[in-house]
């Protein structure tokens, strides 16, 4: 039976502190879809023995949103909040499952006085299988046809092209690449606040057009790396009535399935 997950106050009130925080993020903590992805990377540490910690309700939007849809008054606001909340528990290494929260935390922050070494799960995940911490036992995804999204604020924004497709080298998977992907990636369509608000009038929506993409390899599973990535995706695999045949699913649920 897995461990309760405590709060850096539990920690506090011990004495200790743990070797990182997990920040959850607003999809992590409050969306039903994004809920799995949570659970299935605290499953990770804890099969990993990793000492972490979440704030719980001290956790606020990091204010990626507000940021991206102009109000910089309102990101400043809620950036201030949280790091005065990460500073009083001499936080040092935050690790996320969000792509956004992310970026946010580890180039953003920093301006405003936050300055945390910050590392995205899959760049985490990486590091423990290779320090032997977790061990990929067979393989239930051994040659199955898996397409790789590259989350926007992962990729272009940071760089990071290759731990995601390192995690699925180590499940043995038959990675496909959509002709748009790395430093050519098509946005799921979600980036930049548009995950809050109608799409402009056009031709074809941009999680269709990435759905299509994606469906040319004709692939068992997408992966994401991104609550967002994954909501979109999963959007466009439902217009096209392929969910019975096709999954949409983050690289930490893929690994801890097959833990």
């Amino acid at each position: 039976m897995e461990r309760p997950i405590k709060t850096m106050a539990e920690f506090k009130a011990e004495g200790i502190s743990p070797e990182i925080l997990f920040w959850v993020g607003c999809a992590g903590s409050f969306d039903d879809r994004a809920k799995k992805i949570t659970k299935s990377f605290a499953s990770l540490l804890q099969k990993a023995n990793i000492e972490f910690a979440i704030l719980g309700q001290e956790e606020g939007c990091t204010g990626d949103p507000a940021k991206r849809a102009g109000n910089e008054f309102l990101f400043q606001m809620q950036a201030l909040m949280n790091i005065e909340v990460l500073d009083s528990y001499k936080i040092k290494k935050i690790v996320t499952a969000c792509p956004h929260c992310f970026n946010t935390l580890k180039n953003e922050y920093p301006q405003l006085g936050g300055t945390y070494e910050v590392l995205h799960h899959t760049q985490f995940l990486l590091s423990l299988l290779k320090e032997g911490k977790i061990k990929v036992n067979g393989g239930i995804f051994r040659g199955k046809k898996i397409t790789f999204h590259d989350p926007c604020y992962l990729g272009r924004a940071n760089d990071e092209y290759e731990a995601p497709r390192e995690l699925l080298a180590q499940l043995e998977a038959n990675l496909l690449e959509m002709k748009r992907c790395k430093q050519n990636g098509l946005c799921c369509g979600a980036g930049g606040s548009q995950m809050f608000k109608e799409a402009e009038p056009g031709n074809k929506d941009i999680y269709i057009e990435r759905t299509d993409e994606a469906l040319q390899l004709n692939p068992d599973i997408i992966a994401t790396g991104c609550p967002f990535c994954n909501t979109m995706l999963t959007d466009g695999i439902q217009s096209k009535n392929k969910s019975s045949q096709i999954y949409v699913k983050d690289l930490a649920e893929l690994l801890n399935e097959n833990l």
